[in-house]
């Protein structure tokens, strides 16, 4: 079955960098496109960033734009995003997600918490 595995959370202070992972099984990973979301206390989840199957088509929310970059190995089944100058507004849980024919697919997501 799809399973969907993010890591890289954590605590950082206002301009660190983190880097997520996430890991897929259960489908063949370079035939889809990723997303990675974020949810915030009281908020909506929002979409972050999107990545082709190949890789080579990334788009960005304009709140992440120029700070985040998405990219994918599709050699370990594994997406990644790099965040930089992170502010106090991206604390989020972190998920990343695909959607196989009709179907959403979510991983638990990661906790990334900016402060300081």
């Amino acid at each position: 079955q799809v399973q969907i595995v993010e890591s890289g959370g954590g605590l950082v202070q206002p301009g660190g960098s983190l880097r997520l992972s996430c890991a897929a099984s259960g489908f063949m990973f370079s035939y889809y496109y990723i997303n990675w979301y974020r949810q915030a206390p009281g908020k909506e989840r929002e979409l972050v960033a999107t990545i082709s199957y190949r890789g080579d088509i990334t788009s960005y929310a304009d709140s992440v734009k120029g700070r985040f970059t998405i990219s994918r190995d599709n050699s370990k089944n594994t997406v990644y995003l790099q965040m930089n100058s992170l502010e106090l507004e991206d604390t989020a849980v972190y998920y990343c997600n695909t959607r196989i024919r009709s179907s959403n697919y979510w991983g638990q997501g990661t906790q990334v918490t900016v402060s300081s």
